[in-house]
């Protein structure tokens, strides 16, 4: 029986869960452990309230439940396959549901980004390719690139697994990984090759993450940003 691309792309897989109350469940867990851990990568990198702020695969607001407090009303914007599993948030997850409008919360699945504005300063995909295999990561930095263009840095996770054979791989974390189906990992080749590729300049961090993903700070290649890490 062939898996599927991602568990995410089951048809019903979001009205089940949140009929059943697990917004927060179904976005990985660490509820606020992972919320926190973003916080402070942007926060390292100069995050500021005013700076607007993109996030992508956002779920059920796990990372906007904190980030929405700290910026100035409005410059939060997510984006999801799920746009429901966003609203969710939104209504439970946030103290002042009102500083984060219900149009920047963005039903995509392409990363088209439809409806972002184009001066976005900071955009994060936190545990997005790393149900996604590569294909799908090198059209979406593809498509992200045109998009995020004035971007100071757009972080990413993926998992790694050595070079050799082509098997799964247990991470750090004890999550077991694949290269054919979810939770998928790759080679740093791949990722150094896909963002040359796609327009990207990208350095991996050595922070440790929840899970054994990896961190890639990625800026606009040719960008001052790209230039002054």
């Amino acid at each position: 029986m062939a898996h599927p691309v991602s568990p995410y792309l089951k048809p019903g897989f979001y009205d089940t869960a949140l009929a059943k109350g697990r917004h927060r469940d179904i976005v990985g867990g660490r509820w606020d452990e992972t919320g926190r851990i973003q916080m402070q990568i942007l926060q390292g990198a100069g995050l500021q309230p005013h700076h607007r702020l993109l996030d992508i695969g956002a779920g059920s607001l796990r990372l906007g439940c904190k980030a929405v407090p700290f910026l100035d009303p409005g410059h939060y914007w997510a984006t999801d396959a799920s746009r429901a599993l966003m609203l969710r948030g939104r209504a439970v997850e946030l103290p002042e549901p009102e500083r984060l409008p219900e149009d920047h919360l963005i039903e995509d699945s392409t990363f088209a980004l439809p409806g972002v504005p184009d001066d976005i300063d900071f955009a994060i995909a936190f545990g997005v390719f790393t149900h996604l295999p590569l294909p799908v990561l090198t059209a979406a930095l593809k498509h992200l690139r045109p998009r995020l263009a004035s971007v100071q840095c757009f972080f990413f996770t993926v998992f790694l697994a050595p070079e050799g054979p082509v098997r799964p791989f247990r991470q750090a974390d004890g999550v077991v990984t694949h290269p054919d189906r979810p939770p998928y990992h790759f080679y740093q080749t791949d990722i150094d090759r896909t963002c040359r590729e796609t327009g990207w300049t990208a350095t991996q961090s050595d922070l440790m993450l929840p899970r054994g993903q990896v961190l890639f700070r990625a800026t606009p290649a040719g960008s001052d940003a790209a230039n002054h890490p």
